[in-house]
């Protein structure tokens, strides 16, 4: 299952004296509207299927047992923590299991315990991304509920093992996933229209982390419904892939850089060593950008510092779109980001530097009434040509980054060779060559 997060922007007008004790206030209309009607909807579901439920004991006691299991496993993983921004769980064990068993209504109120124990026990977050969560997660559950239950009326026959039933409980779980991925990707891109949707929606590692929720929830379904005593057995594992996720996630979270996701300086410095000690044993060549944005601090006085945020995250997205899969790209600090072009000779790390130079002055962000452009300097070092270990080919690149912004920023510079160690020395030059070389 997605948690959702989205991205504040500057406030409204009108909005700036109530932003701090409303943040929702703060987000953009369509977003505000979007995520409101989203609660509404929940709500009236909630309305309508509470009257017209059947309530009996063995439900509420099932819908206790499953939630029970649930707070149990949040409580095992709560030590974890839990990563900003959008985070993986597996508590659809949980919830598919509710879906499939019992009336839809209780499919709505399943996310509603479990975010509340999220946000009161792991992690407290902006309480609107609490409540459009759990919206979104009801709605999808009591969507599929509602349908497995027209299409299966008697619940029974899925612990005892019918063909028919298990693939009916499946599709819906698959529906379950589709509709609570699609509210949320529509809920990112409104907070973010920039933001591709294949950034939103599925990529291969969601997908899978999808398939093993369906199956976990089927599963823990099939044994619920033949007993529900047999949770006991099925809470150890699904407790254990808990916590192996959300350290992977957390693992994850601590090599990159929140604010614009590239690895972060030390995490960038352990795969640019990897990659440089490769590059030593197979002889192979490769290239080292420091990039900077030209003038980045007037951007933060003229415009606030989030739209500084906002051109720093638009820069990386640019300068990742137009590097390889294997390029190694991270945020040095502050304005300044560090590039990795494994097996790039002289020749191509001037088209890449050159082609992120151009791709970056053609962008516009946009800061209220205006649009805001920027520029980058950058800096490039080739290894054995200017240096043999990353803290050389580093010192190269930032001489160079330094020379290209006394030459008026907005350009590449490329140090010049290193002297030969045993060259015969040469004769006195009539004037002192220049040490960089503007590309």
């Amino acid at each position: 299952m997605a948690a959702t997060s989205h991205t504040s922007v500057k406030p409204r007008a009108g909005a700036s004296t109530l932003a701090d004790r409303w943040p929702l206030l703060a987000q953009r209309r369509a977003l505000v509207a979007y995520l409101s009607g989203i609660v509404a909807l929940d709500l009236a579901a909630i309305g309508f299927f509470a009257t017209s439920a059947n309530f009996r004991w063995s439900d509420l006691l099932t819908f206790l047992a499953l939630m029970v299991c649930g707070a149990v496993c949040i409580e095992a993983t709560r030590r974890l923590g839990m990563p900003a921004g959008v985070s993986r769980d597996l508590l659809s064990a949980w919830w598919l299991p509710v879906a499939l068993l019992l009336p839809p209504v209780y499919a709505l109120f399943a996310p509603i315990v479990l975010q509340t124990l999220l946000q009161w026990r792991v992690r407290a977050t902006v309480l609107y991304r609490r409540v459009f969560s759990a919206a979104a997660i009801g709605l999808a559950a009591c969507t599929a509920s509602a349908l497995f239950h027209a299409l299966v009326p008697d619940v029974s026959v899925l612990s005892q093992g019918s063909g028919p039933s298990i693939m009916l409980a499946i599709g819906c779980a698959v529906l379950f996933a589709v509709l609570n991925t699609a509210l949320i990707a529509v809920a990112a891109h409104t907070a973010d229209p920039d933001t591709r949707w294949r950034e939103v929606l599925w990529d291969r590692e969601s997908v899978l982390l999808d398939v093993v929720e369906l199956c976990l929830g089927v599963i823990v379904a099939i044994a619920c419904g033949l007993n529900p005593a047999l949770l006991v057995l099925a809470l150890p594992p699904v407790v254990l892939l808990q916590r192996s996720l959300l350290h992977a996630q957390l693992q994850a979270a601590a090599r990159t850089d929140p604010k614009t996701g590239l690895l972060n300086a030390a995490a960038w410095q352990r795969e640019a060593d990897t990659e440089i000690v490769r590059a030593r044993r197979t002889g192979e060549t490769l290239a080292l950008l420091i990039v900077d944005i030209d003038h980045f601090k007037r951007v933060n006085d003229t415009h606030g510092h989030l739209i500084g945020d906002q051109v720093l995250i638009a820069v990386a997205a640019m300068l990742r779109s137009q590097l390889r899969e294997y390029d190694v790209v991270g945020r040095f600090g502050g304005e300044e980001f560090v590039v990795l072009l494994p097996g790039a000779d002289i020749s191509e790390a001037r088209r890449v530097a050159e082609r992120l130079r151009s791709r970056v002055g053609r962008m516009a962000i946009p800061a209220d009434d205006v649009m805001v452009t920027v520029t980058i300097s950058a800096g490039v070092a080739i290894m054995s040509l200017h240096g043999d270990d990353l803290i050389e080919l580093l010192a190269a690149a930032d001489l160079a980054l330094y020379r290209a912004k006394e030459l008026g920023r907005d350009r590449i510079c490329l140090p010049a060779p290193r002297t030969p160690p045993h060259s015969p020395t040469p004769e006195r030059p009539s004037s002192p060559p220049d040490p960089i070389a503007e590309l």
